[in-house]
């Protein structure tokens, strides 16, 4: 199926085009889709690591350890990894659009809802579903910017899309701590969810650079896949058989041990993985007896397994993915792991409150993490002009520099020393975000460029941060969080030197990749991505 997704067909006359082709987006708007795609990715980071600036009083109203805050942080990675592959094919199939704005609003949704929790598992299944949302908007975000911007200074959009992740990471906390300490985390919760639902809206009427235009609605929104309450009872029957009666046995067994057990929400749990577990069984038996129309996305499901197989068979046929998947898992597990434990660090080593700690890493991460996006994003175009693979060497450099100023960083106890060294190691830190994105689309063909950032997502979350939350967590309650912290510097400067082997390898990735993308596009029949 990959194959015939990026099979070319002989060029030719050229033909008029049809009245359902799309206009290519003039620079004003494409500048106008970039900084709003730019501003929901702050949104994104900003619910995301709001939880970060809130670990204390949530600990200490909730009664949780630290390895347990390790497990709130990493529900929603885990979630967001196995959800963004499957979200990167559906963005290659469908809507982009359409992905993009239900996802908004499902994660501000389950953002809201977790200032209403009562105890930890709520929280963590709230944490969850705000994974799934967040990864729906990734690959299909990235992908429309590839594509409104795809040649020169395609790393500098890259750049402002995802300068989100260190403007929204660090707003997370400076808002978190403020919110937290004026009306507690319960309403920071709520607060930063808002913003969402009106992105939402407007991210359904974006222009589409490449494929037919077309008004998204709800009700088209379900009519295009298919969903409908008889259809969700009769695919998700032993999934909701299964958790109702999971849920029934939790009832019971928490009337019986009220607060001093667990045991009710293993059990419900367990019920609810059965259910899952049954309703997988019966979807393979569906596709092996060609009933693939039974299952719950129709004929899509096919397409979308092959899909799936032949993105992995890419990138493991691609060096320089290879060296991004395994460089960017490492730098995940070491970034992400000190941004989510940052505040926690600085409140308990430095002896600022909470809300200070937030403050202070919010207010200076906010400058120089976006001005360090921007100007790797910069650096990373000025340098490609000067050898094809200085996009890989801007990351790189990046990162050496930043590990090294993070690793002294975390030894310093003096306020007046920990403020400059946090801002600079901040700074070389987030030059990697535009040019590493910029280096898959350029190595990947267009038409399954979200499928590939899918798999990426999936992998460096998986292998990275889904791992380094808990571990810190479970090294700090046993040696404190201290000694804990130092580990993650040192697996971010391994990524860099992974990723490194890349330079050698992306000029003729890229070589390749324009081969595959010359000529027409072919779509396999039955596959129409409306607009």
């Amino acid at each position: 199926m990959l194959a015939r997704r990026m099979r070319r067909k002989p060029s030719g006359p050229s033909v008029p085009a049809r009245s359902s082709d799309p206009e290519r987006p003039g620079p004003i708007y494409s500048g106008y889709a970039l900084g709003l795609l730019a501003v929901i990715n702050l949104l994104n980071y900003l619910d995301r690591n709001v939880i970060f600036a809130l670990f204390e009083p949530i600990k200490r109203d909730l009664g949780l350890t630290d390895a347990q805050l390790g497990w709130l942080a990493s529900a929603y990675v885990l979630v967001f990894s196995l959800s963004a592959l499957p979200f990167g094919v559906l963005s290659d199939l469908r809507s982009r659009r359409a992905v993009v704005a239900g996802g908004v609003a499902f994660w501000s949704a389950f953002t809201f809802l977790s200032g209403w929790v009562r105890g930890f598992w709520q929280l963590f299944f709230c944490r969850a579903a705000v994974g799934v949302g967040e990864a729906a908007y990734g690959p299909a975000s990235q992908s429309l910017v590839a594509d409104y911007y795809p040649g020169r200074g395609r790393a500098l959009a890259m750049g402002i899309l995802m300068s989100g992740v260190a403007l929204g990471g660090v707003l997370g906390l400076l808002l978190g701590g403020v919110l937290e300490e004026r009306y507690g985390w319960r309403v920071a919760f709520m607060a930063v969810a808002l913003p969402g639902f009106i992105a939402a809206v407007l991210a359904g009427r974006l222009k589409d650079p490449t494929r037919p235009p077309g008004r998204i609605s709800v009700q088209k929104y379900l009519q295009d896949f298919e969903i409908g309450l008889s259809t969700v009872v009769r695919q998700f029957t032993p999934i909701i058989v299964w958790s109702a009666v999971g849920g029934v046995v939790a009832f019971v067994l928490d009337r019986l041990f009220a607060a001093e057990s667990n045991l009710d929400v293993a059990v419900f749990g367990a019920f609810a993985g059965l259910g899952l577990a049954f309703n997988i069984r019966r979807w393979v038996k569906q596709i092996q007896t060609d009933q693939i129309d039974e299952t719950p996305f129709g004929g899509q499901v096919g397409v979308a397994f092959e899909d799936i197989l032949g993105a992995t068979r890419f990138v493991l046929r691609t060096p320089t993915l290879v060296y991004l998947f395994l460089g960017g898992a490492l730098i995940s597990f070491g970034l992400n792991g000190l941004v989510g434990w940052a505040p926690t660090f600085t409140s308990r080593e430095l002896g600022l409150s909470p809300a200070d700690a937030s403050v202070m890493l919010g207010k200076w991460g906010l400058l120089f993490g976006t001005l360090g996006t921007v100007v790797g994003g910069v650096v990373a175009d000025w340098l490609r002009r000067h050898t094809r693979n200085g996009r890989v060497l801007t990351i790189v450099f990046g990162l050496l520099v930043g590990g090294a100023l993070a690793l002294w960083l975390l030894t310093v106890r003096d306020l007046r020393l920990f403020v400059p060294v946090f801002s600079a190691a901040f700074f070389f830190l987030t030059w990697y975000n535009g040019p590493l994105s910029a280096v898959i689309f350029d190595v990947v063909p267009a038409r399954i460029g979200a499928t590939v950032i899918g798999a990426y997502l999936l992998f460096i979350h998986l292998a990275g941060d889904a791992i380094a939350f808990p571990v810190v967590g479970m090294l700090s309650d046993r040696f404190g969080i201290d000694r804990a912290v130092l580990l993650l510097p040192v697996v971010a400067i391994l990524g860099g030197v992974v990723t490194l082997g890349a330079a050698r390898t992306v000029v003729p990735d890229m070589d390749r990749a324009s081969l595959r993308t010359t000529g027409s596009f072919r779509r396999p029949k039955g596959i129409t991505p409306e607009q």
